[in-house]
């Protein structure tokens, strides 16, 4: 489970978008978690792409039944992670690419740290940060200023997680993180059929 958090506005969503049709492309198999969440959808965002916008209502009793692996309250609206499409993934052999904060990495690690693998993605600057909330215009003054207060509180959270990259440049951000997710896949652990491979090879000598 490779996990992308930042704050808001700092890239992580542009960045899962890229790994997810990177990974189309490649052959690999990639599922990408799409949360449900309570927040108003913007104008440029597609229902069931980028989240599964419901009501606090429903959002209560998928809390309240277990249907979520993981849950956060973010500038007043709720977020969480279906629970049903990530183990089905998972059991099936596919990696799942979250983006989610660090609220819902914690409860992930709690759940299964051997299988997460995190990195928090930086802003250049503030002053960059405010200017792609700007750009983005597609949140009230009053929201820009609400995510950029909370944006402090989030990036006290950047050494809890595996890797850190900080994106001025969407592209050599974009390197970064699939650096890490190639060597993560290569580690012995995350190749079951390593072992059999080795005997084989040991068998033919």
């Amino acid at each position: 489970m490779l996990v992308l958090s930042s704050p808001s506005g700092a890239g992580k969503s542009t960045l899962s978008r890229l790994l997810v049709d990177e990974e189309k492309q490649s052959g690999q198999p990639f599922h990408l978690s799409v949360s449900v969440t309570t927040r108003e959808k913007r104008p440029s965002e597609v229902e069931g792409v980028h989240y599964q916008f419901i009501s606090r209502d429903r959002f209560a009793a998928m809390r309240d039944r277990g249907d979520l692996l993981e849950w956060a309250e973010v500038h007043g609206n709720f977020y969480g992670t279906p629970r049903d499409p990530v183990e089905e993934a998972l059991k099936s052999g596919r990696d799942v690419l979250f983006d989610i904060d660090w609220q819902g990495t914690l409860q992930l690690y709690e759940q299964m740290r051997e299988d997460v693998v995190s990195v928090f993605i930086l802003p250049p600057s503030i002053a960059e940060l405010k200017a792609r909330l700007e750009r983005r215009a597609e949140d009230s003054d009053d929201v820009i200023t609400r995510r950029l207060a909370g944006a402090k509180a989030e990036m006290e959270h950047w050494s809890e997680y595996d890797y850190v990259v900080v994106n001025t440049d969407v592209e050599q951000a974009f390197k970064g993180v699939k650096a890490i997710l190639d060597a993560e896949r290569l580690k012995r652990v995350r190749r079951p059929g390593l072992a059999d491979f080795v005997r084989q090879l040991q068998d033919d000598l």
